[in-house]
């Protein structure tokens, strides 16, 4: 994560706020043929672990422009976990992230469960969980830049996902005011408290840092959540105006939020989007079950200098 005093070294961005010129461009392109649905977003493929070039091709197009793409594969319930790793690999991901609640491959099953430490986080209740993106609260030098779902099985109602894509979310603080956009670049603007584990030790310290941030390539990077709870935020007039606008947005009818449900073998390739999840009701044979694969790095081919 870079912070606004680096991004003065940084190679020309067209999310630089400085750089009008550069950003009107981008916009143009960003806006041309951008896709008008979830449908639009769909790649029908057979199997994640044995990806055509021309699948992978689809799948990578969609990615450039929208930072997501799904996919429907013929895999069905197959619990592999290779489903989801092979794919990550063939998008040239490496940096996976395998946090403490994490299987021992890597990747985390979200589905309900009822004991051990697990059951106290949202992701492994059926309860909705608001507006965010993946890895808010990690230290700067392990930021989740890539955000990988694979359903294996749905659940029997409920748990549609809506989905939006960063660089929009960006675009339409930006036209609307430019100093919304400088304000959560500050490097303060969002705090995540530490967090304290039943021994009075820190588990994790306290991590501030900025909404929007440009990386290296200069592309850009958000790290956010909709939630009250245990997030500070800079309390000045500007912050609070800019994160009602986004709010607004989120909790809007906008035209580039995508709603849906997954199903079965179906999953979403992504450079961390915004998304949500409704709350769901599991039966006895439907029994909500996700593999998510986090990484520490972007979706191979899919910045702004790749086209």
């Amino acid at each position: 994560m870079i912070n606004p005093d680096q991004q003065a070294n940084l190679a020309p961005s067209p999310f630089s706020v400085d750089d009008e010129d550069r950003y009107l461009r981008w916009r143009d392109r960003k806006l041309e043929g951008y896709p008008e649905s979830l449908g639009d977003l769909l790649v029908e493929i057979n199997d994640p672990r044995k990806l055509t070039d021309s699948e992978f091709a689809a799948l990578q197009s969609r990615c450039r422009k929208a930072n997501m793409a799904l996919y429907a594969s013929n895999t069905g319930t197959d619990p592999d976990t290779e489903i989801p790793l092979s794919m990550g690999r063939r998008f040239g991901l490496e940096g996976l992230n395998k946090n403490w609640l994490a299987d021992e491959t890597g990747l985390t099953s979200l589905t309900v469960v009822n004991e051990g430490i697990r059951q106290q986080y949202i992701p492994y209740t059926n309860r909705a969980i608001n507006w965010h993106t993946d890895g808010y609260y990690n230290l700067p030098g392990k930021q989740i830049h890539a955000l990988n779902l694979h359903v294996v099985q749905q659940a029997a109602t409920g748990g549609e996902n809506a989905l939006m894509d960063h660089e929009t979310a960006y675009l339409w603080l930006r036209d609307k005011n430019p100093e919304y956009v400088r304000a959560l670049m500050g490097p303060r603007v969002m705090t995540i408290p530490a967090r304290i584990d039943e021994g009075g030790t820190v588990a994790r310290r306290e991590e501030p840092g900025p909404v929007f941030s440009i990386m290296p390539s200069g592309d850009l990077h958000m790290r956010y959540t909709i939630r009250v709870n245990n997030v500070i935020w800079s309390d000045d007039p500007l912050t609070r105006e800019a994160l009602a606008y986004l709010q607004e947005i989120l909790n809007g009818d906008s035209p580039y939020i995508y709603r849906g449900r997954l199903e079965s073998g179906m999953g979403l390739v992504s450079n961390n989007v915004l998304h949500d999840r409704a709350a769901f009701t599991d039966d006895e044979t439907h029994k909500r079950h996700y593999y998510r694969a986090r990484y520490f790095d972007r979706l191979a081919g899919t910045g702004i200098s790749d086209g």
